[in-house]
């Protein structure tokens, strides 16, 4: 894009004072910034908190497949899942771009160290726990890792270092999360350098899209995979290409599946599975309302007891369908480091603007039909969130020594 084109397109929306400092910057610093306004999409900052496409419709209850009939038929979907891994129909992508600031650390989430006896990252137990299933069904499942601009170089590197836990790294692809523009209030982008645009990443929403840009639905078409299991860096118990899982979606003809928890409590801050207008949907725990949160099955218990734990499949194909539609946009008021008028660099200690993110969760309205696939929450639901109390590094590492893990 040159700079007849950039000005153009940055007119439009209302945002040539990103060309204020253009002429005394150093050439290289002039095409990064050209670059930067070609690729994103300023076409977001129309939305704010009070007008965003983020809205819900009419909620219902959505019945889950639970532990005793998931049990009963555990040999058949097992045996339909493993056929599929071994044809090379199954791959993963793990959303890894996060920061372990919320455990004092400066490094990726997943380089967070676990142990207590020995090293145990969190990579280590996901890793650990695929090659569970590499084992299981003798052949190998490919991995996409999404980093993001902060944390790729770091998270690269690591998986080298420790020669990727005994993965085969030709099974290993990492890709870089795609971002939006940030802005202030009236949807004004905010510059970080005098020759760089504020962005933030797109939201685990984008994780399909940004894999797109980044080539490698190339591998996806090429080896012929016709199902995707997309998961949260944080669960250090989750089962990953879960082949039960697998196929029990397959059985029951559904095009999506979610790993879901029998709630602790109706306000346990997970969303729960349900019907959104008729169509498979999550409602978040801060959208149940009190009428929702006493509401029973037919069978007397809580309508709305089943909650996501961020680890889905869809097949293929509808994302590749999802990934031409606009998802739900969500604004989100944060503090935004930026240079003022005057070229200083000021960081806010509140909020001062938006970040624009879409949310996997949002894709699940976008399919027919979602298995609510129950999984035991004390064998496959320990995520760290927190240094210690709720869902942390104290309570993951009990759930590890109870499920025999050594650390």
């Amino acid at each position: 894009m040159n700079y007849k084109e950039a000005y153009e397109k940055l007119e439009k929306y209302g945002q040539l004072h990103v060309l204020k400092y253009y002429e005394e910057l150093p050439e290289e610093k002039k095409d990064s910034l050209l670059n930067q306004v070609a690729e994103l999409d300023f076409e977001i900052l129309k939305y704010s908190k009070e007008n965003t496409t983020n809205r819900k419709g009419t909620v219902s209850p959505l019945a889950a497949m639970q532990l005793p009939e998931i049990e009963t038929n555990k040999e058949e979907y097992t045996r339909i899942g493993v056929e599929e891994i071994r044809k090379g129909k199954i791959a993963a992508v793990l959303l890894a771009g996060g920061m372990g600031t919320r455990l004092g650390s400066d490094h990726p989430k997943g380089m967070f160290d676990i142990g207590l006896t020995k090293p145990v990252y969190i990579f280590q137990r996901i890793i650990e726990n695929m090659l569970d299933v590499v084992r299981q069904a003798g052949a190998w499942v490919y991995l996409f890792v999404m980093t993001s601009d902060k944390n790729h170089d770091m998270t690269v590197n690591f998986f080298e270092e420790k020669e990727y836990f005994g993965y085969n790294r030709d099974f290993v692809k990492f890709f870089i999360q795609d971002v939006v523009p940030a802005s202030d209030f009236d949807g004004k982008v905010y510059m970080e350098e005098k020759w760089k645009i504020a962005t933030s990443p797109n939201g685990n929403g984008g994780w399909f899209s940004s894999m797109n840009k980044c080539g490698l639905l190339d591998i996806v078409r090429k080896d012929g995979v016709e199902w995707i299991n997309v998961f949260a860096v944080d669960n250090v118990l989750q089962r990953i290409a879960d082949p039960c899982f697998v196929g029990a979606t397959i059985a029951n003809e559904c095009v999506a599946g979610a790993k879901v928890v029998k709630k602790n409590s109706p306000d346990e801050r997970v969303g729960a599975l349900c019907l959104e207008d008729g169509r498979p949907s999550i409602v978040e725990y801060y959208e149940l309302t009190d009428e929702m949160k006493k509401a029973k099955d037919a069978d007397g218990n809580p309508a709305y007891d089943f909650g996501v734990i961020l680890n889905y499949i869809f097949r293929t194909d509808k994302l590749v369908e999802i990934m031409d539609r606009q998802l739900p946009l969500h604004v989100v008021e944060k503090q935004i480091p930026y240079r003022d008028e005057d070229g200083r660099h000021i960081e806010p200690d509140v909020p001062n603007g938006y970040k624009y993110e879409t949310l996997v969760l949002d894709m699940i309205h976008e399919v027919d039909t979602c298995l609510a696939y129950e999984v035991d929450r004390e064998k496959e639901f320990a995520p760290i969130k927190n240094a210690t109390g709720i869902d942390s590094v104290e309570t993951a590492r009990e759930l590890c020594k109870k499920n025999g893990i050594a650390l």
